[in-house]
């Protein structure tokens, strides 16, 4: 199961065939849609949610009867921070096992899809993994009970991926990145992950001149990031380049506290106040790093530098969320 197999290399070399990307409008598939665009593919297909709801396998079975693609990225999601997953843990479950079942079901049964790619999430591994986190530790132990919902679904998602390669043969892979950031992110106040998070809060406090920022906890817990324009080049990389049953990690290898964190999101946003630490709150997991060499043993590695990337997320952030509300 951990052998690495070179895929035959025809993705790169097959720009005029049809490739859907599912989830386009979001932070990875948005991504993904602009690299396939900047390499050359001329005949990408994408649908917004009112255009096809891919929870309901009727309409997606249509589509792709309709459409026939050749390749498929599977980077549509439910997704959101601690906060969402425990309030709506049913819609998580429900919502994204719909549009993974729907999605690998369409693509085997149509007959013309050559590659599948599935994108999952770091979550699937047990809160208590050994770090770095191999992809052998899948299935080792329990999960972080926070996103549980959202897990077991991604989980189901790479399992079915092995199956219909075992069963069917079908080339379906899966990619399973760290914690991501860049343009088109979440920065919703309640539902929104860590790095947008402050961003945000950094933002209005300066917009405000707040004295102070106040962040959860003491800074101390070490995490990894990766820009979102990384994943989509080690997501066409892959569909180049692996085929094999195991699913493949994709992170930076660098880790952060976030103490550095948040002080590095002040210093790009411009915040000139105070950055406090409420240290009567939790920290959450001390250290969760991804072990990324086996891809990065394939040739590929990761190009953005964090600061570089903040900078570039928050004048997004500026333009098109802030701007928007005026």
């Amino acid at each position: 199961m951990g052998t690495v197999t070179a895929a035959d290399p025809h993705f790169l070399a097959d720009k005029d065939a049809k490739v859907f990307v599912a989830g386009h409008r979001g932070l990875v598939g948005s991504a993904i849609l602009r690299r396939l665009l900047a390499l050359g593919f001329t005949s990408v297909v994408v649908r917004t949610h009112s255009e096809l709801d891919l929870t309901r396998q009727a309409d997606v079975e249509a589509f792709f009867a309709a459409e026939r693609p050749c390749y498929v990225v599977l980077a549509a999601a439910k997704v959101g921070g601690i906060h969402a997953n425990s309030t709506f843990p049913a819609d998580f479950i429900a919502a994204n096992l719909q549009i993974q079942t729907n999605v690998v079901d369409a693509a085997l049964r149509c007959g013309s899809v050559r590659k599948l790619l599935f994108l999952g999430s770091s979550c699937i591994y047990p809160k208590f993994a050994p770090q770095p986190i191999t992809e052998g530790a899948l299935l080792t132990g329990p999960l972080e009970p926070t996103n549980e919902w959202y897990a077991i679904a991604k989980i189901a998602g790479i399992k079915m991926c092995q199956a219909c390669r075992i069963q069917h043969g079908l080339d379906a892979v899966s990619a399973m990145p760290t914690n991501l950031y860049g343009p088109h992110d979440n920065f919703h106040p309640e539902n929104s992950h860590v790095l947008p998070a402050l961003i945000r809060r950094f933002h209005e406090a300066k917009a405000c001149n707040a004295p102070e920022v106040v962040v959860w906890g003491s800074g101390s817990p070490l995490r990894e990031f990766l820009h979102v324009d990384d994943l989509a080049d080690a997501t066409i990389f892959l569909m180049d380049q692996y085929s094999g049953l195991e699913h493949v990690n994709v992170g930076s290898g660098s880790e952060v506290t976030i103490k550095e964190l948040a002080e590095l999101v002040k210093e790009v946003v411009g915040f000139q106040g105070k950055l406090v630490w409420d240290s009567t709150k939790p920290d959450g997991t001390p250290r969760k790093l991804m072990d990324s060499s086996k891809i990065h043993e394939m040739g590929w590695k990761p190009k953005v530098d964090l600061k570089e990337g903040l900078v570039e997320t928050y004048k997004w952030y500026v333009d098109k969320v802030v701007s928007d509300k005026k």
